[in-house]
């Protein structure tokens, strides 16, 4: 059998396994197999029971550049990829920014490789996360969003970014499966309504950002709607909402007073 024909059969054993991009995987399977016939099936196995490719491939791109992604941590998705360069557009060239619930660390990482003069800090409470993010070069302070950061930063940051878990509980059922079998649902449960971290993140992000700083929330459905009161209230202005191809909100990026 020809490489060509194994990475047929692979890709026709993908598809019936669920997976939509059958051809790409197997192709970044079989690559992170490297030659090794044994490891390319167990990869293979593992992936159409749905574990995350990310986690056997052991990396993700996003905005172009690779992110090492291990197992058991939240894999980046490239809707977040519009956020992430947002916030790199609205960082001075020797500006900070901090990036709550950062996973992997793939927002830190771009706004690290786009602003490489500015100061980047990340937060996360995952250890396994927090290992990760350092993997990728970042300065991580492991903690609950702002709780871990030096209080001499209150008042000196640019640009706050939070990719926090919005998903409402009682949606979490409705999700891909390999999403609710592998993926940890600590970093997806946003709680009754969604916004349960969105409000933590408003609420802390206000006291570190200087007069014009930049927060940008990744969220969904009618979490705008329901964030916009805390909003007004905490000295934001400028409030955009940002919507996919589809039309599905996805972000809201607004300044602080």
């Amino acid at each position: 059998m020809t490489p060509d024909d194994k990475r047929g059969t692979i890709a026709a054993e993908l598809r019936a396994a669920g997976c939509i991009a059958a051809e790409e995987e197997a192709e970044e399977l079989t690559s992170a197999a490297a030659g090794d016939a044994a490891r390319l099936q167990e990869l293979v196995a593992r992936r159409c029971t749905g574990e995350p490719l990310a986690w056997l491939t052991g990396s993700v791109t996003f905005c172009g550049q690779t992110v090492l992604v291990h197992p058991d941590v939240y894999v980046p998705r490239w809707q977040s990829e519009p956020l992430a360069l947002e916030a790199a557009a609205r960082l001075p060239e020797h500006g900070t920014a901090v990036d709550f619930c950062t996973g992997a660390g793939a927002v830190a990482a771009v706004l690290a490789r786009l602003r490489p003069l500015a100061r980047i800090l990340a937060t996360e409470i995952d250890p396994t996360a927090v290992a990760c993010a350092r993997r990728n070069g970042l300065e991580v302070f492991q903690g609950d969003m702002s709780a871990s950061l030096p209080p001499t930063l209150v008042g000196q940051v640019d640009v706050v970014t939070a990719i926090v878990p919005y998903v409402p509980t009682w949606e979490l059922s409705f999700l891909p499966r390999d999403v609710t079998t592998y993926e940890p649902h600590l970093a997806l449960d946003g709680g009754a309504d969604g916004t349960l971290l969105l409000r933590r993140a408003v609420l802390e992000a206000g006291p570190l950002l200087r007069p014009g700083g930049s927060l940008l929330l990744e969220l969904g459905g009618q979490e705008a709607d329901l964030l916009q009161p805390l909003l007004t209230a905490g000295g934001y202005w400028d409030v955009q909402r940002r919507h996919d191809e589809d039309g599905d909100l996805r972000a809201v990026f607004c300044r602080r007073r």
